[in-house]
């Protein structure tokens, strides 16, 4: 089970992270759980519900933790049914870039990636720290390579190593410069017949006419100003134009990702039924007993789904449910703030919770600083890395590495907000320069940015520091002394302030034409745009407590018979931390891998 750590970890930002609950924490969260078992209709009770039918396994959830364990566990000779809540299928995995981190894959090995066994282990290590249990880590390495194989086996799946997107923390033992990420290769939608319909759609379509991975944006950002980046460009809109003629329907990302898992899923006559939320778990003779079905609403009826030999729940984190967030997270919160797929309100893990699972991470998210723009939210990436711009917080100083890896700025943008109230919202700072060189979330160089966004605040525009400072609401001294140190120090190359430019990943997302540092440029031409950054996040990731065989615990350690837990519904294997691009997928889909197997293998 979760560990007390001694020590919180520190990111590459050099500051504490918060520290990962004690065991009175889970214990409270275990009796939360017995006190909701008592207010709420019990699973028994509602055991005599509709039969709706009997299968070995049932999997809550169609994101990449629940159809890799689908498809596994059907493959092992299992009868297996997909229950989820939403209209469409793929979760928050189809609408993510789908990078996914597994070391020592297959894939990476297959492209030179000089990977290792003895460095993976010495990395995840030093990444995740003590307080996730070594045995955890272990799985998840062992694990990972077979996973992928056996998807890419079982499934139309192939996959692409990101060249260059380095580990998260490059420095450390075991670290790579060039990285262990890769992504799904196109898929052709057509694969999935009618079916296509139901895929969860993308958080940012890929503009059309065009075939774009997500290692592609790290040029098409810089179009206008890289040769490099208008030949992406232009092979991208090659691989567009080739599709048509074709006839395909191609997707990429977290579109490929969601529907090549389908496709697998169809071959192996796996039902998934939509619109069929979980309402409760089944437990046999009542609380404390072992876990025998599952109780859901389909087409307005609610009835019981038996399970002969166990239920995974992968049915995503809680980022949408503000009750929740409001119980475990820090002030100031908001589900308006996440990308999450909107489905994903706890269900699961407060099901987990009823029958008898600890909770851990609850507190923590995958978060990225995100700029709250009307409608959702965008979560910045290459926007704060590229030369040319800052953040300052409220007193109009930087307070941050702003190409840190995203999770680490938040959690840096908590930890100096606690009780003073001056890093949320933060302040991206740019100059006319950066705007027309850079592409900015889907807006291109030079192009104006939508009247809306300045009519809800997310964005100012002005035509002097201090006029800025006024629009943003610092001190106008302070901006102008941060902006003129960052402005001395960008020309130089260097940030002692800061460290920004040190590590290899504060490069990725960069203009390699900057000289002498990539990721430092001066704020100097008018006019000057700010936008607020605020907390936002990919997903939550804490969740029930799962052992090295992605089995559901107690607060005391002992195994909930016929449980297991993958995914966002589950304590991250990454702990407070993030090792590298897909940290969130990578683990999600390994560990419903071990709960399908770990369910065939069990008597």
């Amino acid at each position: 089970m979760t560990q007390i750590q001694d020590r919180p970890p520190t990111g590459n930002t050099g500051r504490a992270l918060p520290p990962l609950p004690s065991r009175r924490t889970v214990l409270a969260g275990a009796g939360a759980g017995a006190l909701a078992a008592t207010v709420l209709p019990g699973a028994v009770a509602r055991a005599d519900g509709a039969p709706l039918g009997e299968y070995d396994v049932v999997v809550v959830g169609s994101g990449a933790s629940g159809m890799t364990a689908a498809l596994t566990a059907a493959r092992r000779g299992l009868s297996v049914l997909v229950v989820e809540k939403a209209p469409t299928f793929g979760g928050s995995a189809a609408r993510s870039g789908a990078g996914i981190w597994l070391p020592n894959n297959s894939v990476i090995l297959g492209a030179g990636v000089p990977d290792t066994p003895e460095k993976a282990a010495a990395y995840l290590s030093a990444v995740v720290g003590p307080q996730v249990p070594a045995d955890r880590q272990r799985a998840f390495l062992a694990n990972g390579p077979r996973m992928l194989d056996f998807v890419m086996a079982n499934s139309p799946l192939r996959f692409r190593f990101m060249d260059g997107y380095s580990d998260y923390y490059p420095n450390l033992p075991g670290g790579l410069p060039n990285g262990r990420s890769i992504e799904p290769d196109q898929i052709d939608g057509n694969v999935l017949g009618a079916e296509l319909a139901h895929l969860n759609p993308a958080y940012m379509p890929v503009p059309a006419g065009m075939v774009v991975f997500s290692q592609d944006y790290k040029w098409l950002n810089l179009a206008a100003v890289s040769a490099k980046g208008l030949a992406v460009s232009t092979e991208c809109l090659a691989r567009g134009a080739k599709a048509a003629l074709l006839g395909e329907k191609p997707l990429t990302m977290g579109q490929a990702l969601a529907a090549g898992l389908r496709a697998g899923l169809q071959r192996a006559g796996v039902p998934v039924w939509l619109n069929s939320p979980l309402v409760d778990l089944v437990q046999e003779g009542g609380p404390g007993g072992a876990v025998t079905g599952v109780v859901v609403e389909k087409e307005g009826v609610r009835g019981v789904v038996r399970a002969r030999k166990g239920v995974v729940v992968g049915s995503g984190g809680f980022e949408h449910n503000a009750q929740m967030r409001a119980q475990y997270q820090q002030q100031p919160i908001g589900t308006q703030w996440s990308v999450g797929a909107k489905e994903n309100t706890g269900d699961g893990i407060r099901a987990g919770q009823r029958a008898g699972a600890a909770l851990a991470l609850m507190e923590d998210a995958w978060w990225g600083p995100s700029i709250p723009l009307p409608g959702e939210p965008y979560f910045c990436l290459a926007e704060r890395t590229l030369p040319g711009g800052l953040m300052v917080n409220r007193a109009g100083t930087r307070f941050v590495n702003e190409a840190a890896p995203y999770s680490d700025v938040v959690h840096v943008m908590y930890e100096q907000d606690r009780g003073t109230g001056s890093h949320i919202p933060a302040w991206l700072i740019v100059d006319q320069n950066y705007r027309d060189r850079y592409l900015f979330k889907d807006i291109l160089p030079t192009l104006p940015f939508p009247d809306s966004w300045y009519e809800a605040g997310a964005a100012k525009k002005a035509w002097t520091w201090d006029a800025l400072a006024g629009q943003i609401g610092v001190p106008a001294a302070a901006l102008r002394a941060t902006l003129g140190r960052f402005n001395a120090q960008a020309w130089n190359g260097s940030d002692p302030d800061q460290h920004r430019g040190d590590t290899a990943y504060d490069h990725y997302y960069t203009d390699p034409a900057v000289r002498p540092n990539s990721c430092l440029a001066p704020v100097w031409v008018p006019p000057f745009y700010a936008f607020k950054i605020v907390p936002g996040d990919l997903g939550t990731k804490g969740g029930i407590v799962t052992d090295a065989r992605a089995r559901a615990l107690r607060a005391d350690g002992s195994v909930i018979r016929g449980l297991w837990a993958a995914g966002n519904a589950s304590a991250a294997v990454m702990g407070h931390s993030y090792a590298g691009a897909g940290s969130t997928i990578g683990p999600a889909m390994t560990f419903g891998y071990v709960a399908a197997n770990d369910i065939a293998d069990t008597p």
